[in-house]
Formats: C-alpha cells, structure tokens, sequence
C-alpha cells in the first residue's frame, strides 16, 4: 500500500515540486497550503507522513503539529521545512514530537530519504503498537474472565495498581491465576512494552537461583566460564514477576530486599553496582506471616512486598463465574483443536457448578481442553468432563497416601516422623530431606530445632 504524505506550504511550486518528487517514490499526496485546510485534510483521513512547513499565513508548523497530536494521537511521522533562521524552532518541534526537520533551500534526494525513514518508523511503531495490543487483548484486564462480585473487585485493583510503580503480593492457593492478574497488572501499565520476567523460585534448584536473578561475573565459581546477566538485569525498564515467593532461600531474601529499597545488586563475583528500574510483583500460596513467626521468611522482606496485598478468590468462591470460564475455554480450545463444539449441556454445567475445584481455574481449563478433546457429539456431556457423580469426586486412596486413624492423631508426633525419616534416608542431609518434603532447608533447620533433634549435614 503506498505512503500516505500531507503536505503543507503556502507556496505553490514548492508544494507541486514536493509532489512530484513523492508521486515518483510511489506516495500518495495532499496539499494544503494553511493551518485551518491542513486540519480540515487531518479530520478526513489518516496519513503515514506529513511535512509541515514552520511559517503559514494563518499559524505555524509548530501550531499545526500540536493539533495534529490531538486530532490523530497515534498519527504520521512529522517532518519540519524551515528556513535556516528557524533552525531553533524546529528544534523545539521536535521535542513536541516531529519526525525530523530540514532547512531551505532543500534537496528533493533529502526528501526523498527522509520520507522514506520516516515511512520504515511509521510501519515499525505500527507493528509495535498493533503487537502491544494484541498483548493487552491476550494478558491484559479484559484476558481476566469472570462476572462475579467477587473478581470484580480484583480487576477493579489491578485497574487501580497498573498505573503506579508499588510492589504488588498476589495470595492465593494454586491454580487461582495469579500469574494472569501479574501479567494483566504489567500489561495495563506503562511498562508495557517493556520485558515481563516471570521467574518461578521452586523451578530453579537453590545453588543456581542466585546466578539466574542477580547473574554473575567471568570466574564467580566453578562453570562460570563468561559474564551473565540475571532477570533482574534483563528486566530493566520492565516487570519481575516472583512467583512462589514463599520458596526463595533466606540467604537471598536479603539481597532481594535491597533491590526492591535500593534499585541496585551486584552480579556474583562482581564489585560494582548495577542499577535497575524494575517493578516487582510477587505471588504465593503459602501463609508468609506464618512462615515469618517460624523465622522461614524475613520479616522485612514481608513488609516491602506486601505494599499492596491482592488475594484472589478461589474458585468455589465465584461459583457465578464457573459457567462463564468453562465458556471461555470452550471457544479457545474449539480454536486451537479446530472443532466445533456446540456448547455444554444444562446437566453437564449443574455438575460443574456443584464441584469444589480444588485445582481452581487452572483445573476447570484443563477439563474443558480434555472434554473438547474426547467429546463424540457436538455437545459435552457431564461424564466428557469426568468429575463423578453429581460433580462430586469420589474419595479415594491416591489422594490421600498418609490415613488419618479413626481415633485422630498428634499432628507434632506425626511431623516430627516424618522429619526424622527423611532425615535417616538421607543420611541426615538437611537440603535432601527438605525436598523430600516439599520444604526450604531453612525451613527444616527450624522445625529440627524446635523439636530438639539433632543437627544433621
């Protein structure tokens, strides 16, 4: 499609000189020759590229920049024409926001270069801006489906928080979509276009998360055979999502702490800071204040990310909005396995709304990719979901490997067994036997104290 150009003169031939030069290269032109016609020509159509010139009879270039801003905010690249005088003036344009400027008398060549970077810019920020929208529709508050009272509220705090800079805590058990409200929350602020890191601390093992946050220098340790640079330095300008924030070793608690009040770290090995501007959001489903009584959480580090806590509901709290995601997820996943799936039947959605969904939205989108998948009719079924009788699931053994005696139990015995066999498998080997129960090593250094068993590797 060719390049459309305003052009803007009072005079004549140069406006018919520039045209046939642009004609030549393939754009299509308009002519105007003051600030009133310029904007009628702005009101009825769009353009890739405008060349303004500084002196009009009825305003200036400047003038007429300033308006186009407002009639055409996401418009052309601007390009000033002035006299060598008025160098300073087009300066100022553009630092209102003009493409670039050039002096008369001009050379048609530098026209013609010129038009053509500022065409290349145009179709650049076109892709960047059509790319960011596609982001904000995909992640964005309109991607956080759900009618209800109760996630309404969320959304309306995700609106509120984008636009400022604060540490954000998502709580929440797993699986409710906190990794969704965090992208939403970056997408919906003007750090959009910026990177999103989304780091999960479980999935990195303990002696390699400092290297992957903060990086490292040449020699840090053994295998560091080059310079690396961690997220947060990656993350400059952007979003840091710390999910599963309640796992973070304490030995890094500290230096993370002093990046959230100080904006700055050092690489491993390294002796100079490194100065960031990264927005920090964190998630997770533990209870930190628990964790931060039994000393498995620094308090201070508690206090820093925990400026705006948002708990998202679980979903047998929004049970109104059931309906609406297994809906949303039918569409998706009829698009991405090209079938066409009518809808779900009325008793297939009284057992959905009648199941606890302990897997919250992350389950519910898994049932309905499944029942998509396997459904033989055009509608799915209650027994296409396989949620039980009635939406009940059946208990059974698997879920529950450790039985409870009919007579109950001493929870603290029971902890400190199962402590004392990991560590006998182990060998006594604290970070070992921490994996095996799904604790920090710092974690079980605490509970071994506290029970008083002796201290192991």
């Amino acid at each position: 499609m060719p390049a459309r150009v305003l052009i803007v003169d009072d005079e004549k031939l140069i406006r018919w000189s520039l045209r046939e030069r642009l004609v030549a290269d393939a754009c299509t032109t308009e002519e105007a020759g003051t600030v009133r016609a310029a904007e009628a020509l702005l009101k009825r159509q769009p353009f890739d590229v405008a060349l303004f010139d500084l002196k009009l009879p009825d305003g200036t270039g400047l003038d007429l920049l300033r308006a186009a801003a407002s009639i055409q905010p996401e418009m052309m690249m601007v390009v000033i024409i002035t006299a060598h005088s008025s160098v300073d003036n087009a300066v100022e344009a553009m630092k209102e926001g003009a493409f670039d400027y050039i002096s008369k008398p001009f050379n048609l060549d530098d026209i013609s270069m010129t038009v053509k970077r500022a065409v290349e810019t145009h179709s650049l920020r076109h892709v960047v801006r059509t790319g960011l929208e596609e982001k904000k529709r995909d992640f964005g508050l309109d991607a956080l489906v759900g009618d209800s009272e109760a996630w309404g509220r969320v959304k309306d705090i995700v609106h509120r928080v984008a636009s400022a800079d604060s540490t954000v805590l998502l709580l929440g058990e797993t699986g409710v979509g906190k990794d969704m409200v965090a992208r939403a929350i970056h997408y919906e602020s003007a750090r959009a276009q910026q990177p999103f890191m989304n780091i999960t601390c479980t999935a990195m093992p303990e002696s390699l998360i400092e290297s992957e946050l903060f990086g490292h220098e040449e020699g840090a340790f053994t295998g560091a055979s080059g310079r690396k640079a961690g997220f947060f330095e990656m993350g400059h300008r952007g979003t840091i999502f710390l999910d599963e924030i309640g796992d973070m070793p304490l030995n890094l608690q500290a230096k993370l702490l002093r990046v959230l009040e100080e904006k700055a770290f050092r690489r491993i090995g390294g002796t100079a800071d490194i100065r960031v501007d990264c927005r920090v959001i964190a998630a997770t489903h533990r209870d930190l204040p628990k964790m931060v009584e039994e000393k498995a959480f620094r308090e201070d580090l508690y206090y820093r990310l925990s400026t705006v806590p948002v708990r998202l509901p679980a979903l047998r709290e929004r049970v109104g909005d059931v309906t609406v995601l297994a809906g949303h997820f039918l569409a998706v996943y009829n698009k991405q396995m090209d079938r066409n799936i009518e809808g779900i039947a009325p008793e297939a959605l009284v057992a959905m709304q009648t199941y606890a969904w302990p897997g919250n939205v992350r389950e519910i989108r898994n049932v309905i990719e499944r029942a998509v998948l396997l459904s033989p009719g055009p509608w799915i079924s209650a027994d296409d979901l396989g949620l039980g009788s009635a939406g009940v699931t059946p208990w059974n053994r698997e879920q529950h490997p450790f039985q409870l005696p009919e007579s109950g139990c001493n929870l603290e015995s029971v902890q400190q067994s199962l402590l004392e066999q990991a560590l006998e498998r182990t060998g006594g080997n604290q970070s070992r036997a921490a994996e095996l129960l799904g604790l920090t090593r710092d974690q079980v250094r605490y509970k071994m104290e506290k029970l008083g068993l002796p201290r192991g590797q």
